[in-house]
């Protein structure tokens, strides 16, 4: 299909790794909560899945499909691609974000 659909919707972050397998591809709009003992923010990540098995064909439309997400999802502090579930970590997603937010002072929760 060449329609672009919400498939699921969520509020702990874990229930995106369900979905992500080999085979599919997909956007990933995520609110991450970062920050430090004076102050927790919450900021967003835009992720692009695309699994090791995906076609080359689809691996290449991803491409031309981000562009028009990104007319609808627009604010976020990080963009990433991944391609294995590691990549997907919540330690290493809320690593990556933190990373992009600037200074961080003290301990992150």
């Amino acid at each position: 299909s060449n329609t672009i659909i919400v498939k699921a919707t969520g509020t702990e972050y874990d229930e995106i790794l369900q979905l992500c397998d080999d085979s599919n591809r997909m956007y990933i709009f995520a609110r991450i909560k970062t920050g430090d003992d004076l102050s927790v923010r919450s900021k967003f990540v835009f992720i692009c899945w695309i699994g090791e098995r995906v076609s080359p064909l689809k691996k290449a439309k991803m491409s031309t499909d981000k562009a028009e997400v990104k007319k609808v999802i627009q604010n976020f502090a990080k963009e990433m691609l991944a391609s294995e579930k590691s990549e997907l970590s919540f330690s290493y997603i809320q690593s990556e974000v933190r990373k992009a937010g600037g200074a961080n002072y003290g301990s992150a929760r």
